[in-house]
């Protein structure tokens, strides 16, 4: 499903040129439980953007399904993302002016479903997560589990076949954090390709597989 080969990808800064991913190489099969786990400015960050095509490499090749998506031009990049790449977030990303349901729905406006499919489909995704009475709440009216089911729920609702998860538990407390882990494990187990980047070793090492970066490389992996 995903092929990087030579992966590289620098900032300048003043004028040193920092070396955000060194020569990554890294093939991830569709349906893997894969964890990324490393400290601060280790690149997990980096090469999650990279994999959601919210950034370019400076050098290397990514290709997705056998397609090379580093030379699509940026439309084409977005359409890739709304169809096929969710994404959650440490710090929820919701939308503060939209309820729950209407952030939900966003990603399905954006693909042009018409607003009866659409109103369905967010009913359905937020029944099956367990938010249906908080759809009419703005996310300031939420608790943090909450608002991090909602964006769950935004992330998945086109149905994507990759699901990355940057930090998903960073806001929350212990007993919210387990919960969302176990909802995102659950959509794993449904064949999403789940990609989570974590600080927490224990959540990490539930993962099938686990990469640890060090300096923008892959130092090494390990399977559970």
């Amino acid at each position: 499903m995903i092929t990087l080969k030579n992966i590289h990808r620098n900032f300048q800064v003043g004028d040193q040129l920092v070396h955000a991913l060194d020569d990554v190489n890294l093939t991830i099969s569709a349906g893997e439980y894969l964890s990324i786990m490393g400290p601060s400015g280790s690149g997990k960050s980096t090469l999650l953007n990279l994999l959601g095509l919210l950034d370019r490499p400076s050098a290397g090749s990514y290709h997705l399904n056998g397609r090379d998506v580093t030379s699509l031009s940026d439309i084409e990049q977005a359409q890739v993302r709304n169809q096929e790449i969710g994404f959650v977030f440490q710090m929820f990303h919701l939308v503060p002016r939209l309820t729950a349901a209407e952030n939900v729905e966003l990603p399905l406006i954006l693909a042009g479903i018409e607003p009866a499919q659409r109103h369905a489909q967010v009913e359905a995704v937020m029944q099956e997560l367990h938010i249906s009475d908080r759809s009419h709440h703005k996310p300031d009216q939420l608790s943090g589990g909450q608002r991090q089911r909602v964006a769950i729920a935004r992330a998945t609702i086109n149905q994507p076949k990759i699901l990355l998860a940057d930090e998903p538990t960073g806001n929350l407390d212990r007993k919210s954090g387990q919960d969302v882990i176990h909802l995102l494990e659950d959509l794993n187990r449904r064949g999403i390709t789940l990609i989570m980047v974590t600080h927490d070793a224990e959540i990490g090492q539930r993962a099938q597989r686990q990469l640890h970066m060090m300096d923008g490389a892959i130092t090494h992996e390990q399977s559970a």
